[in-house]
């Protein structure tokens, strides 16, 4: 199976405890450890600060990426809520409903994965009580639109996956945890297409 994983740094596997911005090694990412465990090919699409595409050049190259896989994982919505003061829950699921109608006019539904991100935590990026409550909204939006669009969806929230002192980033744990659970949500969506 060829799984295109797009999204941001988390996706991306950014340590924030590096000088320069470096990532994690691909044994630590949770990408790397994905494809390690399951021979699968992954695609690796992560990009430091990537919103959810709202363009139609932006959204036109998701849809291309995607062409290249058997199932495509989408987790954004992290950055959406940090870069705009005012967003909610709501506000990042219509960003996503434009993503998930772009996706899903050029491949099934059901080879498409909705991850909600783990909700932040306080930390150093994380200092409003916004950002807490609406992240930790932002699953249930998401758990609704992927029913309304009738792809697959997964709560990253669930699997406990740890965060670094920033309240945002994955810890080296994080990436073990989200790879266990991303690797039963793929499993569960690969086994429910067969």
């Amino acid at each position: 199976m060829t799984v295109l994983c797009y999204g941001d740094s988390n996706t991306y596997g950014f340590d924030p405890r590096s000088w320069l911005g470096e990532r994690y090694p691909a044994d630590v990412r949770w990408t790397g450890l994905l494809a390690r465990k399951t021979g699968w090919t992954i695609l690796e699409e992560g990009q430091n600060g990537r919103e959810i595409p709202a363009r139609p050049g932006d959204l036109a190259e998701l849809a291309r990426l995607s062409g290249r896989a058997d199932v495509t994982a989408v987790m954004l919505g992290t950055n959406d809520l940090l870069a705009n003061a005012w967003f909610t829950a709501e506000d990042v699921t219509v960003r996503m409903q434009s993503c998930l109608e772009a996706l899903t006019a050029v491949r099934p539904a059901s080879s498409v994965l909705l991850i909600a991100p783990p909700p932040m935590v306080p930390g150093t990026w994380v200092g409003e009580e916004r950002l807490l409550r609406e992240s930790a909204r932002l699953a249930d939006c998401c758990r609704r639109l992927a029913a309304e669009q009738g792809t697959a969806f997964a709560d990253a929230g669930q699997w406990g996956v740890s965060l670094l002192f920033d309240g945002v980033h994955f810890s080296p744990e994080g990436h073990r945890a989200f790879a266990d659970g991303i690797r039963r949500a793929l499993e569960l969506l690969a086994a429910d297409r067969a």
